[in-house]
């Protein structure tokens, strides 16, 4: 495909930078919106305050990491979640060892 053909960068890359705010919290698990929304105001203002949108735009590629990660698997995406409010909570979570994983993905 020829870059004249091209409609843009694809919306489901990770990373890109590139989705805007409302394709980001579109994407996001309904429980997380509402941070989404408090982060996204109080960066907004911040940059309206300071003439900096690095905060904006480090928050929009933060969100963008979850909105791609749920997106992809949002019951795993979920689990996680759990867990780490389990961990967070103090509570003892099976774990798997670094170097397992490493082999599991062919690291």
């Amino acid at each position: 495909m020829s870059v004249a053909a091209s409609s843009g960068p694809d919306p489901a890359a990770p990373l890109s930078g590139k989705l805007a705010p409302r394709a980001i919290r579109s994407r996001l698990l309904p429980e997380e919106v509402g941070d989404f929304d408090r982060e996204y105001r109080r960066v907004m203002a911040e940059a309206t305050e300071t003439l900096d949108l690095t905060p904006v735009l480090d928050a929009l590629t933060r969100w963008e990491r979850v909105a791609f990660l749920t997106e992809r698997d949002p019951e795993g995406y979920r689990r996680m979640l759990r867990t780490a409010e389990r961990l967070n909570a103090g509570e003892d979570v099976e774990t798997i060892p670094w170097e397992q994983v490493k082999r599991e993905l062919g690291l």
